[in-house]
C-alpha cells in the first residue's frame, strides 16, 4: 500500500505555494507560532510527502509505512498543512491551530494528530527516536525508511551527536536525516550564537553519507532522496541550504520572524506575494 502521486516539479511548486498560504493564514489566526522555520521547510516536505514517502492517509498506522519525524517541532504548521491537503484530517482543522482542545497543537502531538509519528517540542530528541525506529526495522526485517528533519540551531544539542555516532556504529542505512540549514535560530545567526560549521565535515567525521543541496530546488531534493535510498552500510544526511521565511519577502532571513505570528495586515501582504 503506497501513496505515490509523483508530481512534476511545476506541480510541486504550486503545492508549495498552497502550503505557504496555509501557514500564513494559520499563524495569523492563531496569533502565535513560528513562520520563519515553517516556511523554510516547505519544498523539502512537499517533495518528501508527494513524491517519495510511502504512506497512506486512510491508514496512518500502516505497519510498512515510511516514517517521518519532525525533530524541529516548532515548524509543524508546514507539516499540518501538508497532512491536511493529503486528507489525514479535514482542511478546516487548520483554522484551529493552537486553540484549546484542537488536534493541532503548537508542537506535534502523536496522541491527537493523525500522521504524527512522535510528539515534539524539546529540541535534539528526534534523531535518537528515528535511530530507534530504524534499528527496529532492521531487527524486524522490514524495509520501511525513516526520515528525520533537523534544524541547524537544533544540532547544537549534544544528544544529536550521540545519536549520530550510534547511527553510524550500527550502520543504520535506512535512516535519512534532513538538515534545514536556514542559518538562523531564535537569538540570531547560527555562526554568531553557537557555530556548528563546517557542518558537512562534522557529519562526515561521524561516518555519515553527506549530500549538500539547495533546499528549495525540487530536482536537487528528489535526486538526494533517491541517492539516500541507495546508500548501504551507513546513515545519510541531506544538508539543505534554505532561506528562513522563504516566499515572503519581508520575512526572509529576518530573525524577528522566528517565533512571531503576522498581524492581519502583514498576513494580507504575505498572501498577496504568494498568489
Amino acid at each position: 500500500m503506497k501513496i505515490a502521486q509523483r508530481l512534476d516539479n511545476k506541480s510541486l511548486a504550486e503545492r508549495s505555494k498552497v502550503i505557504r498560504r496555509h501557514i500564513i493564514r494559520m499563524l495569523a489566526r492563531a496569533g502565535s507560532g513560528h513562520p520563519g522555520s515553517s516556511l523554510s521547510t516547505v519544498e523539502l516536505l512537499v517533495a518528501l510527502y508527494y513524491n517519495k514517502l510511502r504512506h497512506n492517509p486512510q491508514l496512518p498506522a500502516w505497519p510498512d509505512r515510511d516514517r517521518f519525524i519532525l525533530s524541529k517541532g516548532h515548524a509543524c504548521p508546514a507539516l499540518y498543512a501538508i497532512l491536511a491537503e493529503l486528507d489525514y484530517f479535514p482542511l478546516e482543522k487548520l483554522d484551529t491551530l493552537r486553540q484549546f482542545g484542537s488536534i493541532l497543537q503548537g508542537h506535534p502531538c502523536m496522541k491527537t494528530t493523525p500522521g504524527i509519528e512522535i510528539s515534539g517540542g524539546s529540541l535534539g530528541q528526534g534523531l535518537s527516536v528515528g535511530l530507534g525506529i530504524a534499528l527496529a526495522a532492521k531487527l524486524d526485517k522490514k524495509n520501511y525508511r525513516t526520515y528525520v528533519m533537523l534544524g541547524d540551531g537544533e544540532i547544537e544539542e549534544g544528544q544529536i551527536w550521540e545519536a549520530a555516532m550510534a547511527a553510524s556504529h550500527y550502520k543504520a542505512d535506512s535512516l535519512c536525516a534532513i538538515l534545514d540549514q536556514n542559518g538562523l535560530q531564535i537569538d540570531g545567526f547560527i555562526h554568531e550564537i553557537m557555530s556548528s560549521h563546517p557542518i558537512p565535515d562534522k557529519w562526515r567525521g561521524f561516518g555519515w553519507h553527506v549530500m549538500e543541496i539547495d533546499g528549495h530546488d525540487f530536482k536537487a531534493i528528489l535526486n538526494a532522496y533517491d541517492e539516500a535510498e541507495k546508500v548501504k552500510g551507513r546513515p545519510t544526511i541531506i544538508v539543505a541550504k534554505t532561506v528562513k521565511g522563504k516566499g515572503v519577502s519581508f520575512m526572509e532571513n529576518q530573525v524577528d520572524w522566528h517565533g512571531k505570528a503576522p498581524s492581519k495586515e502583514e498576513a494580507e501582504r504575505a498572501l498577496a506575494e504568494l498568489k
